[in-house]
């Protein structure tokens, strides 16, 4: 068994290097990057759908840019209030349900970590079979590709238990501080 476990965002240039440098190491795909990548992926597929139904990109009266924040909460974070929110926006501005496809293969992405291990290689290849078919969205289909590439380290993540989430959510507040502190006016000492 490999000797330790190392989180590994999304890269290739990261699992190169772990490959050539520590090729005893267990890689692991943090869970925050995979997320990130699954409501990025939602994120092109409802933009996409905004430009092709409305002809423009979002405008804060349009339902599926009015969605775009509840679209990538965890299901069991939203009320029964933001829920109906979220279908009501996804009724009125997702004709196809592509939107509502992403959504759901989101979601369904969320589930792995919920899996056991022995579970989990299965769930992930099933979810990948059917992202990759013909009738899902592009860039379902990427998602499905990207999961295919990551699949073993996507699920060491079920025996290593380590995730990065803890520190990029720290960087990203600290990102955020020094973004108000930078457009601070002067006058406001």
């Amino acid at each position: 068994m490999p000797s330790s476990g190392r989180r590994l965002d999304l890269s290739g240039r990261y699992r190169k290097t772990f490959n050539e440098s520590l090729s005893n190491a267990t890689q692991v795909a943090d869970p925050f990057h995979v997320i990130k990548l699954a409501n990025t992926r939602l994120d092109d597929v409802r933009r996409r759908v905004q430009q092709e139904t409305l002809g423009h990109r979002g405008h804060c009266d349009d339902p599926l840019y009015r969605s775009r924040r509840l679209l990538t909460k965890g299901h069991e974070r939203l009320d029964e209030k933001g829920e109906a929110k979220l279908l009501s926006f996804l009724e009125a501005g997702d004709p196809n349900g592509e939107v509502r496809m992403a959504w759901h293969a989101k979601e369904t992405l969320r589930g792995l970590y919920d899996q056991s291990a022995e579970d989990a290689p299965g769930y992930v290849e099933e979810l990948i079979d059917s992202l990759l078919d013909t009738d899902m969205p592009g860039e379902l289909r990427q998602l499905g590709r990207t999961l295919r590439t990551w699949s073993a380290q996507i699920v060491a993540w079920h025996r290593a238990q380590v995730s990065n989430g803890p520190t990029e959510a720290m960087n990203s507040l600290i990102k955020r501080v020094k973004r108000v502190s930078v457009n601070r006016p002067s006058w406001a000492g």
